[in-house]
């Protein structure tokens, strides 16, 4: 072999051979994959309710029959199923706005606070969350017979404002543990009072936390059947009409109620989630 030949060898061998796909990247595509299909599996009821909300109007709404807008321009044909949204607005608003409030209370009280009893009240607050809604159901039901308080809305709404507060603590009570306290602290150095120390740093900070828990507490509270079942008497709410419907049809309406508590849940996820970005890049340019 000549020596210019070596050299030119020496050249290719030296020459870095390019990388091989990593195996982490593979299975990136391969969790990809996956998740895409499981949400599609999860979406597929949530696909069936919104196709379902535009078909033609019948005694039942089990089979196809065609594309009708019939069933969203007369939204309330059948009074029964728009009493019923309308109740479980109603109960699901003011359980979320009592619940996010008392909640988001409490949260702080058990991060920024010591006091007597505070395990004891953090193990109490998670017995809603663990305990069957059977039982729970049928507890508060036999409280309120015992007590002599008539079953119906006001029932209804205690009931409901009972368990959300335990998903409001826990969402809310991580925001506040991220929390730097310096921040509240630098505010009241600069002669700040308590009042404007809470809404201009304290309340909008925890916001987006307070949000996440009252969109939950709101979902909880709509969806609701089997608590509600035991403490709200004669008053019905959309998941007990939809419940008794079943046995003979339900109506088309039901879809499309369900399909526009969905989208809503949709628009404000995307409204909150962009007001945070919008919000963070403001922060990013002020800094």
């Amino acid at each position: 072999m000549s020596l210019q030949e070596a050299d030119v060898l020496g050249e290719v061998e030296a020459t870095p051979r390019p990388p091989r796909a990593p195996r982490a990247r593979r299975g990136n595509w391969g969790v990809g994959v996956y998740s895409i299909a499981i949400l599609g599996i999860l979406l597929i009821p949530i696909v069936y309710t919104i196709v379902f909300s535009f078909n033609i109007p019948a005694r039942t709404n089990v089979s196809w029959r065609g594309f009708s807008l019939e069933n969203w321009l007369n939204i309330c044909n059948d009074p029964r199923v728009c009493a019923a949204f309308g109740s479980s607005m109603l109960v699901g608003t003011v359980a979320t706005v009592a619940a996010s409030a008392l909640g988001t209370a409490i949260a702080i009280a058990l991060v920024r606070f010591r006091f007597r009893f505070r395990t004891g009240l953090t193990i109490l607050l998670f017995l809603p969350m663990a305990t069957p809604e059977v039982v729970l159901g049928s507890g508060l039901g036999s409280q309120f017979l015992n007590i002599g308080v008539d079953k119906g809305m006001t029932t209804t709404i205690i009931a409901h404002i009972m368990f959300c507060i335990s998903f409001v603590v826990i969402t809310v009570r991580a925001r506040v543990a991220s929390l730097d306290p310096a921040i509240e602290e630098a505010g009241r150095d600069l002669y700040a009072t308590p009042a404007q120390v809470w809404w201009r740093i304290t309340f909008p900070l925890l916001l987006p936390g307070i949000v996440a828990a009252a969109l939950l507490s709101f979902a909880l509270s709509f969806d609701d059947f089997i608590i509600t079942a035991f403490v709200s008497g004669n008053f019905e709410t959309l998941p007990k009409y939809i419940y008794t419907a079943a046995v003979r049809a339900i109506p088309a309406q039901a879809n499309v109620f369900a399909s526009i508590i969905f989208l809503l849940a949709i628009v404000v996820v995307v409204g909150t989630q962009l007001t945070a970005a919008v919000r963070r890049r403001k922060l990013a340019r002020e800094g």
